[in-house]
């Protein structure tokens, strides 16, 4: 697990994992890595250590079933896993031996700590190596001296955003930050750096080795922290310290609006831990840490949007009795926005892609956008030139269906419309590969699957791939199974989405599916507080605190108020929606006059640009405000309350198969706050007595669209 070895007086510590697929932090591996340091501090003959991994990364941080387990226990656990790690890598900077990181491959959260704790720090130039303290992303803090470190090493001002926002660095770029002291182009020249920096600053040297917030106690001789420590660029104290915390504190609530506590927490913990030494400052990380790590929050993250979400990456709602897939070459028919951006990710991953449409110069339009993104990325440094003609060349325009022949999979993205999806399955599904995969796709997000599949020669190989928009930023697929669609056609399914780096959900068919329907509930009781004549400025910004990234108004307007009247009005046809519909009523209005949101510039809101908008003063004349407004608290409740209801019912009905595919689905697909742990988990979060409690009164205040199932009473016996 860690590999010592000694080699010319210099003790190689290298990390081997083989418990895991990566080299973590945990039960096993700290008490094993500090017995090597105590092996090499207390051999005289040892004149210095390189800390290694003989495997492709680092170490990638701290093994977060280990975070979990105490999370269930009391705060005196969770001190102590942090309280362990201080110790064993405070004895690092303070043994007296020269102490180097040689970063092979990606060092993240306790992984770079353990280099900031070493003395100096080579890292191979690599092109997959990141570096960073990412803790922040999963609701936690760095808690073993990342928030004490960094910041001492590269001043306040740089480290912040950094620890703040979770920031992966490239390692030119760890460099230039100074997270880093040397690259190296090779693992022997890394080796060869290492060792002689250890030479130059070793004990045989005449020196100890100390970091610049370390000094050497006269009376004992041994190594301690520095009281008069100054920070690189200004302490706390400084006018750039002072404007440094004021203002990132303040732009920290209104993008958190409080619901994120490890970021709040981060500032605190630097803020006061840079005004003492840095043994001190290790117990104030300590109990912050404690703080994060035991909160519901962090809890919440790590199960669902680290621990869950590679589950789901890994395909765990694949059927495991069928052999891997590969779709190399792709059918997409409507090179419109949905279809231009599912041909750029699969050509991205290799994929050969036929991007058909009515006419070669459609079809062309639809090619435009991967070089348009292309150019993007090139400008930008995120994506190699040389790599662009390949990328392109992948795509074929055509408006001719013989050049679908072949494909492994056909994908349709045309109109929401049955007739005309009917018609390009029955023109496209005979060219796809007689001795290929064979399955045929549907991007639609609200018609049933088992209706389309009417058209098909083969229902048992038609699916629902319902791709979510821009298709180049969303990470989410939902996958839906019709009443015919064979296990076979949704390995297929799941094996092409994760192959083009997207995250797969399944559901099964029902209308609106389990993404679109329970997204409607939050532009939906957005129109019916608007209705009730609640100030749409408190709408917006109810939707916004309560943790959603956009208000229910706006993301209607994105969403398009006619195809909302579009989408209710066939849902009155089929006898599924009441014609009295709020939202139905609502969208016709608008449609009427019109506005049928961004795209036409004008909805609930007035468009100058895209980045520019107000809410349109005619809202006052169609919906008056009342005179008795609601909290703010309140219709933060009802927009998430209504959300996570309906959430709940798709479980129950089968409709999304497991609670972890609703609650990514819910984070990925429409926003709901992450903080919750998804949409499904959010009863967990406030508790089902209050969750149904709280229904109860919102059902009797304002409608049986709240009421709880049946099986929720029972859970919480009320």
């Amino acid at each position: 697990m860690i590999n010592y070895t000694v080699d010319q007086q210099i003790a190689i510590i290298s990390w081997a994992m083989t418990s895991s697929p990566m080299n973590v932090l945990n039960d096993e591996s700290i008490p094993e890595f500090e017995a090597a340091l105590q092996r090499a501090f207390t051999d005289e003959s040892v004149k210095g250590l390189i800390i290694t991994s003989a495997k492709p990364e680092f170490v990638a941080g701290a093994d977060l079933k280990m975070i979990l387990r105490a999370n269930d226990k009391p705060p005196a656990e969770m001190l102590k896993v942090s309280s362990e790690l201080n110790r064993v890598f405070r004895s690092i900077e303070t043994s007296g031996k020269p102490t180097v990181a040689a970063i092979n491959g990606t060092a993240l959260g306790g992984g770079y700590e353990i280099c900031l704790a070493c003395h100096h720090r080579v890292a191979l130039n690599n092109p997959k190596t990141v570096i960073g303290l990412v803790e922040v992303t999963i609701g936690l803090l760095p808690g073993a001296g990342g928030t004490q470190r960094l910041p001492r090493m590269i001043g306040i001002q740089a480290a912040l955003p950094l620890i703040l926002e979770g920031r992966k660095v490239s390692v030119q770029e760890a460099k230039n930050l100074g997270m880093i002291d040397d690259i190296a182009d090779t693992p022997d020249e890394m080796m060869a750096q290492a060792r002689a920096w250890i030479d130059a600053n070793g004990t045989s040297a005449g020196q100890k080795p100390l970091k610049p917030w370390d000094e050497i106690d006269r009376k004992t001789g041994k190594i301690v922290g520095k009281d008069n420590f100054k920070v690189p660029g200004g302490n706390v104290q400084s006018p750039v310290g002072a404007q440094t915390f004021a203002a990132g504190t303040a732009m920290l609530m209104d993008k958190t609006k409080g619901n994120y506590p490890a970021p709040l927490e981060i500032m605190a913990c630097v803020y006061e831990g840079l005004q003492v030494n840095i043994d001190r400052a290790l117990m104030i990380e300590a109990r912050h840490f404690v703080k994060v790590a035991t909160s519901k929050v962090a809890k919440n993250l790590i199960q669902t949007m680290f621990l869950g979400m590679n589950e789901a990456n890994k395909g765990a709602s694949r059927p495991k009795d069928y052999p891997k897939t590969d779709v190399k070459k792709l059918g997409i028919l409507g090179a419109g926005m949905m279809g231009a951006g599912i041909a750029y990710v699969s050509a991205q991953t290799g994929i050969e892609v036929i991007l058909k449409d009515v006419s070669v110069e459609a079809a062309e339009k639809g090619k435009d956008y991967s070089r348009n993104l292309l150019k993007k990325g090139v400008e930008r440094g995120k994506v190699d030139p040389a790599k662009v003609d390949g990328i392109l060349n992948l795509i074929k325009p055509t408006a001719d269906v013989q050049d679908l022949q072949g494909c492994d999979l056909i994908i349709e993205a045309v109109f929401e419309n049955r007739e005309l999806k009917a018609q390009v399955t029955r023109e496209a599904e005979p060219m796809l590969a007689e001795n290929g995969l064979g399955v045929f796709g549907s991007n639609t997000s609200t018609l049933p699957i088992s209706g389309l599949a009417q058209a098909s020669g083969k229902p048992e190989n038609f699916i629902g791939i319902h791709f979510f928009s821009p298709v180049d930023k969303m990470m989410l697929v939902e996958i839906i199974m019709g009443q015919q669609t064979s296990d076979y056609a949704l390995a297929v399914a799941i094996d092409f989405t994760r192959k083009i780096r997207k995250t797969p959900i399944v559901v099964n068919d029902a209308r609106g599916f389990y993404t679109s329907r329970c997204f409607s509930t939050y532009s939906s009781e957005g129109m019916e507080l608007l209705k009730e004549g609640v100030n749409p400025i408190l709408i917006e910004n109810a939707g916004k605190d309560a943790g959603m990234p956009v208000g229910p108004l706006a993301v209607t307007d994105e969403v398009a108020l006619d195809l909302v009247y579009k989408i209710t009005g066939q849902g009155i046809k089929d006898g599924a929606v009441r014609e009295d519909d709020t939202s139905y009523q609502v969208a016709r209005t608008f449609v009427e006059l019109g506005r049928t949101g961004k795209k036409a510039k004008a909805g609930f809101y007035d468009y100058q640009d895209d980045r520019s908008k107000k809410l349109w003063p005619g809202l006052q004349d169609l919906f008056p405000q009342a005179e008795q407004q609601p909290t703010l608290d309140e219709v933060k409740t009802r927009l998430l309350y209504r959300q996570a209801i309906e959430a709940v019912r798709c479980f129950e009905e089968n409709v999304v198969r497991t609670k972890l595919d609703a609650d990514l689905g819910s984070i990925l697909a429409w926003g709901f706050p992450a903080y919750t742990g998804g949409a499904v988990s959010f009863v967990d979060f406030v508790g089902v007595d209050t969750f149904v409690k709280t229904l109860d009164r919102l059902a009797d205040q304002y409608g049986d669209r709240f009421l709880p199932t049946a099986a929720l009473r029972e859970r919480a016996q009320v």
